[in-house]
């Protein structure tokens, strides 16, 4: 009996409406275009307005991703999004698009997996599809960073010049603390839609190779809030900075460096393929200087890789699919190409998926 393959039929993607640049970010914290663009790649990224949560930007992608996949509402059965900043604590944050899309009730999963979300739901969507659970999957990757800023609202208002600054000393101090996260992130999200084939001939999700590695928590997370401690949340862990994520540059860097270029030829391999099979590589958009040490590692051509991070920031979930929408609309992915999806994130959780689209 020959399993159904989970065939990618649409592909939408939805960024935040304010355009921020590395110029504006100088206005409430020391540090200047040429500072940026040397250690991330990054020029500008987009930001929400207050009170559009992480539902509201995978909505738009969803339904863009419907469109472009010529599929009604009414055919999705399941929902999977990842996200690490879901609108509330619970419900999760895929149960607000279904209802928000008018989809009727159906089964919605919330993926925590960071920077790696959308990877692995696209081993879930795999899953899902083979073992028949679902004909019609919707994936969605989506995430407001703007709200783990933890500016006051007067920084803000200096940012997009409607208040004049400078900011104080204590104020710019405070910012200054984070700005090695805060010039890295934009609010962006990103959708695909599946369908079961059993003729697909090849096309469809192809293989996976996911990883999760505990020991390396420490380079990567938020030292505060949750249920380690008592309460959940307190003004002291907010005063401290301890809702901000914390993260070691190097030691991320150098471990993304090297796992994601081997889980790459790992799922090629695995499923049969060599690095000169492959015709796309999309890897998570955290910093241009790694993708790019990771492409030479590969040896792979420029036409065979796409990044995008110089122009949304890293946008987490929402970067595999916005990366792939940009490279398609560009004409590196027709159908048929071989592409695999790369990642590596908090956890740390890291992996590469291969689709034939």
């Amino acid at each position: 009996m020959t399993l159904p393959s989970a065939v990618l039929q649409g592909v939408g993607v939805s960024v935040a409406p304010n355009e921020v640049t590395n110029h504006m970010l100088a206005r409430v914290m020391e540090t200047n275009d040429r500072w940026i663009r040397e250690r991330s790649g990054i020029g500008i990224r987009f930001f929400v307005d207050p009170g559009t949560g992480s539902a509201d930007l995978g909505v738009a992608a969803a339904q863009r991703a419907l469109d472009d996949a010529g599929i009604a509402s009414e055919d999705v059965d399941y929902l999977v999004c990842a996200t690490m900043t879901p609108d509330h604590y619970f419900p999760g944050t895929g149960s607000l698009i279904q209802s928000r899309l008018g989809l009727a009730p159906l089964p919605a999963v919330d993926l925590r997996q960071q920077c790696a979300g959308f990877a692995y739901g696209l081993q879930m969507v795999d899953a899902l599809i083979k073992s028949g659970a679902a004909r019609t999957v919707l994936l969605v990757g989506t995430d407001v960073h703007s709200s783990l800023i933890p500016w006051s609202e007067r920084s803000w208002e200096v940012l997009y010049g409607r208040e004049e600054g400078p900011l104080d000393a204590e104020e710019l101090e405070w910012n200054n603390r984070f700005r090695h996260l805060t010039v890295l992130f934009g609010d962006a999200a990103g959708a695909m839609v599946f369908q079961a084939d059993s003729e697909a001939e090849g096309r469809g999700i192809l293989g996976a190779a996911l990883f999760a590695d505990g020991d390396n928590m420490e380079i990567l997370y938020v030292p505060g809030v949750g249920s380690a401690y008592r309460p959940f949340v307190s003004a002291e862990m907010i005063e401290r900075g301890d809702a901000v994520p914390s993260m070691d540059g190097r030691s991320v860097f150098k471990l993304a460096v090297t796992h994601m270029p081997r889980v790459t030829r790992e799922v090629l391999e695995t499923s049969g393929y060599s690095l000169d099979d492959l015709d796309l590589l999309i890897m998570h958009q955290a910093n241009l200087r790694i993708n790019e040490a990771a492409q030479k590692f590969l040896k792979l051509p420029d036409e065979k890789v796409h990044n995008n991070i110089q122009k949304y920031g890293n946008t987490t979930s929402a970067t595999l699919p916005l990366a792939f929408y940009e490279a398609r609309e560009a004409g590196k992915a027709p159908e048929g190409s071989l592409v695999a999806f790369t990642a590596l994130g908090a956890g740390l959780h890291y992996g590469s998926v291969l689709m034939r689209v």
